[in-house]
């Protein structure tokens, strides 16, 4: 596996997820595509949610458990007690994950969204599915069904196995380079047919050609297997405890095992970034010569 020699990994020195004093480098770093990550964050597991660690409290054929804003919970079975139980851990790393971004990115506070909160109790490297589907795979976030037109997707994670085991990342090359690679072979955007996969509800709302561009990169990476051998790349375990956060549109990125993770997820304009001409959707632009929506 090459090594890449552009450092996509940032640890920051911090032991507490309200941050006193933010530093410009970590918007620098995270708005350039880098993963910043503690090596350890305080993370509470009370001795009822013990047993909620299990993919048992998963229904069949799902692969997370998410906590909707409104307090639903989808994904999720087993006693009332042990229902409630999760809603107030997941409840819990929200709160802490609010806490961490609104303090390292205070400029963001005002337009950040915020997205369902999931557990994710599953074994990754076991999971089989297609190769679409398959997160072991570099990849950059984009989302079939859920056109963005754009707007950020930032993720904060945290490994909560209760067992020692680490949650194992694969993190590549910016995302400049990607782009570069693949955009010459992308298949031209149709309108028509982005109506037509509206219209039948494949997607919930027109996909847009920025968004076209980005499943085929997504799609391009991961069908390239000769790319995920051979592309600059670096392996990281992420410990129990350890907390990283990313533009996951913006990040190559694939998990290559651990069980038991939290994710939240926050969505941004790319308007409201501290540099805009970092985000994807502007370097998009600058490659194709279009104005992407």
């Amino acid at each position: 596996m090459k090594k890449s020699s552009h450092n996509q990994l940032i640890k920051i020195e911090n032991k507490h997820w309200l941050l006193s004093e933010p530093k410009p480098k970590w918007a620098n770093d995270i708005e350039d595509g880098k993963v910043l990550y503690f090596e350890s964050l305080p993370f509470k597991i009370n001795k009822n949610e013990i047993k909620l660690f299990s993919p048992n409290i998963l229904k069949p054929n799902t692969r997370n458990i998410s906590l909707n804003l409104d307090g639903s919970i989808k994904g999720a079975i087993g006693p009332e007690e042990d229902i409630e139980a999760l809603k107030k851990m997941i409840l819990r790393f929200r709160s802490q994950a609010k806490n961490l971004i609104f303090s390292a990115f205070p400029e963001y506070k005002p337009y950040l969204k915020l997205a369902p909160t999931s557990f994710r109790p599953l074994e990754v490297s076991s999971r089989v599915t297609s190769w679409r589907a398959d997160d072991r795979r570099l990849h950059v976030d984009a989302f079939p069904s859920r056109p963005n037109y754009g707007e950020r997707i930032l993720r904060v994670f945290i490994n909560v196995n209760t067992e020692g085991a680490p949650r194992v990342w694969r993190v590549g090359e910016p995302f400049l380079n990607i782009a570069k690679q693949y955009i010459k072979k992308i298949k031209p955007y149709s309108p028509f047919y982005a109506k037509l996969i509206n219209l039948i509800g494949v997607t919930k709302s027109l996909r847009s050609e920025y968004d076209h561009i980005m499943l085929e990169l997504h799609d391009a990476m991961k069908s390239d297997l000769e790319y995920q051998k051979k592309s600059p790349q670096i392996t990281m375990p992420f410990k129990p405890n350890a907390v990283w956060i990313c533009f996951s549109d913006q990040t190559s990125h694939a998990v290559m095992s651990g069980q038991h993770m939290m994710e939240q997820t926050f969505h941004l304009a790319a308007s409201k970034q501290y540099d805009p001409k970092k985000s994807p959707l502007e370097i998009l632009r600058t490659l194709t010569q279009k104005k992407l929506t």
